[in-house]
């Protein structure tokens, strides 16, 4: 037995001492340096730290509108390549093609056209009018699923690249439904330039000025040429120190998106001192880009970020090796959260903020407080309770107590978990459950006491008496706390965790080191009364 004995001390101290290894950075900072480099820090969440809450959803409709958009001109790209005769083939309703064909031929070619080459297609409806066919196209019901799904799952992607890229720590995004994005930002000092980072959809387009055709006119009539678009753009005016809203005539056809990019960097101007963007393109950006530039020297190419002219130089000559720059004005904090947008490549549909709220740090540190001092004061009154109530035996507990404490900051800080408001409430609650089983022990020793069984007997009997009901109880509460975890929002799973954390620490210190102590006591000390 004494072998025994000494074998479960030396396992509960290697325990209580990894607790304390991992909790030891969170409260100071005076640490060797091997120590604060392999061990984080509590992770406080945003009730905690302040920081800004955002709920987006993304405007899945539109990206099955691009995707139509795009469809549609592939497909009128190849019915051009097959000679397949057709007119007025155009996006309609949001999500639909309308084709005209003039004949049984070009509709029967088109029909295989469409079967082999765009399976995703079908036909929603078609008309035969003076020997014309008119057909109404649609994507099928699974690849309109599909494309919502992907939509979501890529804005996720973006938006986390472009959150680590801005330097938040710890930030937590999650999908939240079909079409949701939560983010928790903690610790956030600019939650505008943060809103308009993560919101920008980031569409670059590089597209020809149209020089042919009167601006002026266009802006007067309000109705550009065909295959034309008027767009704006803004330019610093030294004299009066603010920026300008200038109007372009653009060809409506896109020569090079951003999906050619490789990279974006701040950069700042030899001549003038300024900051601008250097864009770096693909193998095969770069070759479009060659070629574009190639095929328009002379010409205005218009760079345009979510509709909104930046720069339109004019092409001197051909432009090979791929680089490009966006100049505008900038300052370097918007040329940085331009670079960082572009690198983390475009959002595929717009996205709408839904619930955005606040919280100071002074809010956070406040919460923290008031944390502590329920921590405190609950823990106190259960130390007095447990002293007053079961004497001696009660001191053992709430050693036993104090070590679950430490057991569940320490976990916390290992599986780098965030502690939030709801957890600390979870860690409330578990000081009251972590003595509950020395209570339901305590009693067990108690009855065989009074049976007269000495006190070695007393405990082992208490012990083994007590231990179904103990697992029985704390198995079902770790049940709920899973569920809790699995199913619940970020509030709920702070509680869960710190709840998880708690029930099997509080096993381990009521269960296995109050049973050394006893065990101690009885077996070597040979105690003959136990006070309880």
């Amino acid at each position: 037995m004494e072998k025994n004995i000494k074998v479960r001390a030396v396992v509960a101290a290697i325990v209580i001492l990894a607790g304390i290894f991992y909790l030891m950075p969170s409260l100071t900072t005076s640490l060797p340096a091997f120590w604060k480099n392999h061990v984080d820090t509590i992770h406080l969440g945003l009730d905690l730290r302040g920081g800004m809450h955002l709920v987006l959803e993304v405007e899945t409709d539109k990206a099955v509108e691009s995707s139509v958009e795009r469809a549609a001109n592939s497909l009128k790209n190849l019915l051009m390549e097959k000679r397949v005769r057709f007119r007025d083939l155009n996006r309609i309703n949001g999500s639909m093609i309308s084709i005209q064909l003039p004949n049984q031929e070009a509709s029967d070619r088109f029909d295989e056209i469409l079967k082999n080459m765009f399976p995703n297609i079908e036909k929603k409806s078609s008309r035969w009018e003076d020997g014309r066919e008119t057909v109404i196209l649609a994507f099928t019901p699974q690849h309109v699923d599909s494309i919502k799904k992907f939509s979501v799952e890529q804005s996720l992607e973006t938006i986390r690249n472009r959150v680590d890229q801005f330097g938040v720590t710890e930030p937590d995004i999650i999908p939240q439904g079909d079409d949701r994005i939560l983010i928790q930002l903690p610790g956030i000092q600019d939650p505008k330039r943060a809103i308009n980072l993560i919101g920008k959809t980031a569409l670059l387009e590089f597209k020809l000025v149209n020089d042919e055709h009167s601006l002026d006119e266009a802006l007067k009539s309000g109705m550009p040429p065909v295959g034309s678009v008027i767009a704006y753009g803004y330019r610093f005016d030294s004299s009066s120190q603010q920026r300008r809203r200038l109007p372009y005539l653009l060809y409506d056809r896109t020569l090079l998106t951003g999906d050619s990019l490789e990279n974006a960097q701040v950069k700042i101007s030899d001549r003038f001192g300024e900051p601008y963007v250097a864009l770096t393109f693909n193998a095969q950006g770069a070759k479009d880009f060659e070629r574009i530039t190639g095929e328009h020297v002379r010409k205005r190419l218009a760079i345009v970020l979510d509709g909104i002219v930046h720069s339109a130089p004019e092409i001197r000559e051909k432009i090979s090796g791929g680089n490009a720059m966006i100049e505008g004005a900038f300052t370097m904090e918007e040329a940085r959260d331009l670079a960082i947008v572009l690198r983390a490549g475009a959002l595929p549909a717009p996205v709408k903020i839904l619930e955005q709220r606040t919280v100071g740090p002074s809010l956070g540190q406040d919460s923290i407080d008031k944390g502590v001092l329920s921590i405190i004061v609950g823990g106190l009154l259960v130390i007095g309770f447990m002293i007053l109530y079961y004497r001696y035996s009660g001191i053992v507990a709430n050693i036993a107590l104090v070590l679950n404490l430490i057991l569940i900051l320490g976990a916390l800080a290992a599986f780098k978990a965030t502690l939030t408001l709801p957890g600390i409430a979870g860690i409330v609650l578990t000081i009251g459950m972590a003595v509950d089983a020395n209570v339901l022990i305590f009693e067990r020793i108690r009855e065989e006491l009074r049976l007269g069984k000495s006190p070695r007997a007393s405990i082992a009997g208490g012990y083994s008496k007590a231990l179904l009901t103990i697992v029985d109880a704390n198995v079902t509460t770790l049940i709920a706390a899973l569920v809790l975890f699995q199913f619940g929002t970020g509030p709920v799973k702070g509680f869960a965790v710190t709840l998880s954390i708690g029930i099997a620490c509080s096993m381990f210190t009521a269960i296995f080191v109050t049973r050394i102590v006893y065990d101690y006591y009885v077996w070597q000390r040979k105690v003959d009364t136990i006070s309880i």
